[in-house]
């Protein structure tokens, strides 16, 4: 805990919305809001992230996530670089295989055999090098006019091949495993084993966690608010490739069903029919609900596996619009600084 903690919010990027909610998030005590990228169902993040950087001084803005497949990696790198520059060096690339912006395209999330190469590329453009496009050198040369360090990218993990790619190439790991203790100690011990053999110092990569946190006095509430974001990561871990590594045998079957019946047209609703698997013992793991208190017990002892941040989702979507605001008010004025 030494470090300080990071702590992000994961917002959408709604239109004409961008300017107000990075005001909102700053004066709030967040480090850094995180912008979802889903072409389909939401505006963009990095115009939006670009006219938050204008109206705030402090606040990191970062992807939470893009994918290299809906965008090439020499767009993807421009875009975020000029983030990058317009914020005077607050931008993170959140990054993953891509989810519902792949789905409402007719495509499945990227395979791990496409992403890493497609990584790998993407992190030599935002070093300013040169890539090999079909026999065609491509470097982003803007960059030699460029007055910012490199972004830095920080990939979306939920599986044993993604966090150990992660661990061994990108400057940053966010976990997407849930808040069981058990499971975040597996995914830490993944990553440091894939850092260790390949030569990476222990202060190489920064790690983080994306959380759902249901802050209320009422537990049943809290666990209400939170239920389709909840659905939605322990859908992440039951995507195709995946094996629900790293849960107990009761916990992978749900993860399982819950894929199974995944609409992702009713992504992040509380009400929509997949989030009826989720029983409140798997709640109660997989997430972190009750009031200030209790919440930051959980994350601070999350934190103390040797997590460096949290980006965390509170009410979802269609929650109850007072008790969401319940949630957040005790968020911003009890969790934030307990965590502190």
């Amino acid at each position: 805990m030494s470090r300080g903690l990071e702590l992000f919010t994961l917002r959408v990027p709604e239109t004409g919305m961008a300017e107000a909610m990075a005001e909102r998030a700053e004066q709030g005590g967040w480090d850094g809001i995180s912008l979802t990228d889903s072409q389909n169902l939401v505006g963009d993040p990095f115009i939006a992230m670009a006219l938050g950087a204008k109206v705030t001084e402090r606040l990191k803005f970062m992807t939470g996530v893009t994918n290299p497949a809906t965008r090439h990696p020499a767009a993807l790198a421009t875009a975020i670089a000029t983030v990058q520059e317009v914020s005077g060096g607050r931008a993170v690339l959140g990054i993953g295989r891509g989810d519902t912006a792949l789905f409402h395209l007719g495509r499945p999330p990227m395979p791990i055999a496409e992403f890493f190469p497609r990584m790998e590329e993407l992190h030599a453009y935002l070093q300013g090098e040169t890539v090999d496009q079909l026999g065609h050198p491509s470097r982003l040369r803007w960059l030699d006019r460029a007055h910012q360090p490199a972004v830095p990218i920080d990939i979306a993990s939920s599986g044993p091949k993604v966090i150990a790619f992660a661990a061994r190439t990108a400057e940053r790991v966010t976990f997407a495993v849930g808040a069981d203790p058990d499971r975040m100690a597996w995914a830490l011990d993944l990553a440091r084993t894939a850092m260790a053999e390949a030569g990476r110092a222990p202060d190489e990569v920064s790690f983080g966690a994306y959380v759902s946190v249901g802050c209320h006095p009422d537990k049943a509430v809290a666990a209400e608010l939170i239920r389709g974001a909840i659905a939605a990561f322990a859908h992440f871990s039951a995507m195709p490739g995946s094996t629900g590594a790293g849960l107990d045998a009761a916990d992978r079957e749900i993860v399982a069903e819950v894929g199974r019946r995944y609409d992702s047209n009713r992504h992040l609703s509380n009400a929509a029919e997949h989030t009826q698997v989720l029983d409140d013992a798997f709640v109660e793991r997989f997430a972190v609900i009750g009031d200030a208190a209790t919440c930051a017990a959980r994350l601070h002892e999350l934190a103390d596996l040797g997590l460096d941040r949290f980006v965390i989702t509170g009410p979802s979507i269609d929650a109850d619009p007072v008790e969401a605001r319940v949630a957040n008010h005790l968020t911003r004025d009890e969790l934030l600084p307990a965590l502190r």
